[in-house]
């Protein structure tokens, strides 16, 4: 295996703050990397010394000759061109139109954009794919992707990481990948390096260079060795530990899918989590929201939406419990933000009707920030507390700046101006300042936006202990599957309830698309009956298991209820549990009559 690059005692100091130090690294043919760490911790600079953008100050940096190095950066850099030449420049369309590999690149990451319109005609999201597959299809040794998947949705980032996967596996070259999609590390990484960021000796102490840590295998290999290696510092960083432990127990408790196995002994590990709890208690959190919410919240009820002549969403119906937390997913622009403003409010149903409790307090966090304008002068802590001065959290009361701090904030940025932070901070402040004004409903958009993975832990950590009814929209599988108990697609104007999660949304796209590729083709299908019938048998396995699970569960429902027959308030919750899981089951056996018609 061909060495690429390493980097021996390197050191860098910006200014007179010193970055990184210390740093020994190495990358070989055939490595997948992700970084991890805290926003402004050095992960740009990093990846700059790696390309050679930055000298290092110190220590040796060696690049194997005529290293050629690829990067995605944050930063829109895309020429004012044509799509079909910032993507290949001025290769001739048969040069690469050949390559099978780049024709699924194209029909996985750029399916919606055509070769010849100008780059500047398209959307912040379509642009950056463009950007993401002008990179993978440079002639380079070397891909650094800084946050790739960003405005990909579910269905793009599934792609993007199989691609990869495939790719770097055969030794093509080396992948180094800056993300805070924990997935996505997960499914792609074989390593870990995490940028931990030292200090610039403000207080009196002398000031420390960031170092990077090494560790084996994806993401939760990653936390699981980090854990340990926090067990081992007990005394110095306890509260860290604390949190750690809670996503460690809630990884062991995961898919059994998540198979990065850690080269290292995890006996002490799994200790950390012998006497940890489920991260929700589900049964507690029910009893919570229904005191707050009552036992109506929200129901869409044969919902339909339109704009002008375009129909986005017909005969819809949902109905959301108290304490429920649903995960919605769906391609781009299938319809997702239209039900979350129908569930908000925002947007008025062109035909159904939306139900709303008296009792329900709804927050929204948006994918924008711009409402902290507002408050641009006062600082954090003040912001915070000029919506309550605490909030109840997990049965214990937490004042402002007691929340601020379990958010990442430091003392010193605690009392920074609103208008003077970054990204990732003004996103968490929009939290917190929704949290404060103490909703039972919230609904979130695309909430991992400009946060990095120990932010997004602590808010996943904060939602636990959080008794409302939560609604999220995300392309982050980890997320959903973290902190919601269950997901719905949005397909063809239709919302799907998904008794299997993200792996049954992505079987679900996929038999779409052969369905879409039958029609198209019209009487030369370029799929054989064999394999649709095939696909069909396999759809009828898993749906027939799946309904076996819900069938079980409601009968066990059914027998509850005789139990409660004389229990009003606990034959209602039995009674709309009952309905949620006829309802999946009508829907598996919809799914399996369609399965069946096609292995006919």
């Amino acid at each position: 295996m061909a060495h690429l690059l390493s980097m021996e005692d390197v050191g860098i100091t910006l200014g007179s703050r010193p970055i990184l130090g210390d740093i020994t690294l190495g990358l070989d043919d055939g490595a997948r990397v992700g970084v991890v760490g805290p926003n402004g911790g050095g992960k740009s600079t990093l990846l700059r010394l790696i390309t050679g953008e930055l000298e290092a100050d110190n220590g040796r940096v060696t690049r194997t000759g005529g290293l050629r190095a690829a990067v995605l950066s944050q930063r829109d850099e895309l020429a004012d061109t044509t799509v079909r030449a910032a993507i290949h420049g001025t290769a001739s369309e048969h040069e690469w139109a050949s390559e099978r590999a780049i024709r699924e690149l194209h029909a996985g990451l750029i399916p919606d954009v055509d070769l010849d319109r100008g780059v500047n005609e398209l959307s912040g999201g379509q642009r950056r794919r463009v950007a993401l597959c002008s990179v993978l299809t440079a002639d380079a040794d070397l891909i650094i992707l800084d946050e790739p998947t960003n405005h990909l949705d579910v269905d793009g980032v599934d792609y993007l990481h199989r691609y990869l996967t495939e790719r770097f596996s055969r030794g093509r070259g080396a992948l180094v990948t800056v993300t805070h999609d924990r997935w996505f590390l997960d499914a792609v990484c074989e390593r870990m390096w995490e940028v931990v960021p030292g200090n610039d000796g403000a207080g009196g102490r002398s000031p420390q260079p960031g170092r990077v840590e090494q560790y084996e295998g994806g993401y939760a290999a990653y936390v699981l060795a980090r854990a340990e290696r926090e067990r081992q510092r007990t005394q110095a960083e306890s509260k860290r530990a604390n949190l750690l432990r809670k996503e460690l127990a809630w990884l062991r408790r995961g898919a059994p899918a998540r198979t990065s196995k850690p080269k290292f002994r995890i006996e002490a590990a799994n200790e950390l989590i012998a006497d940890e709890p489920a991260p929700r208690d589900r049964v507690e959190l029910t009893k919570m929201a229904t005191a707050r919410l009552g036992k109506d919240v929200i129901d869409l009820e044969d919902v339909s939406f339109s704009y002008g002549e375009r129909s986005i969403l017909e005969g819809t119906t949902l109905r959301l419990g108290p304490g429920e937390r649903l995960g919605i997913v769906g391609a781009n622009g299938s319809g997702k933000s239209t039900l979350l403003g129908l569930i908000a409010g925002r947007l008025q149903p062109t035909g159904g009707r939306v139900k709303r409790g008296k009792t329900v307090q709804l927050a929204e966090l948006s994918q924008h920030t711009s409402e902290l304008d507002a408050v641009g002068d006062m600082r954090v802590v003040e912001s915070v507390s000029s919506i309550a001065t605490s909030i109840d959290v997990g049965g214990k009361e937490m004042t402002a700046s007691q929340l601020v701090e379990r958010l990442g904030f430091t003392r010193e940025r605690a009392w920074t101006e609103v208008s003077r932070l970054s990204g990732g901070e003004r996103r968490r402040l929009q939290l917190i300042r929704l949290l404060m004004a103490s909703p039972n409903v919230l609904l979130m958009d695309e909430p991992t936006n400009d946060l990095d993975t120990d932010t997004l832990s602590a808010i996943e950590d904060l939602l636990d202990d959080w008794p409302g009814t939560l609604v999220v929209i995300s392309h982050d599988r980890y997320l959903l599957e973290r902190i919601t108990d269950h997901q719905v697609a949005v397909m063809e104007g239709q919302v799907r309830h998904l008794p299997g999660g993200i792996d049954e949304y992505l079987t679900l796209r996929a038999a779409q698309e052969v369905i879409d590729d039958i029609v198209e083709s019209g009487p030369e299908p370029t799929v054989s009956d064999a394999a649709i019938a095939r696909t069909a048998r396999k759809t009828m396995a898993r749906v027939e298991r799946q309904l076996t699970r819900e069938r079980e569960a409601l009968a066990k429902i059914q027998d509850e209820q005789v139990v409660a027959a004389l229990d009003f308030e606990r034959l209602a919750k039995l009674t709309d549990e009952a309905a949620r899981i006829q309802q999946r089951i009508d829907d598996l056996e919809e799914e399996w009559l369609w399965a069946a018609e096609q292995a006919d």
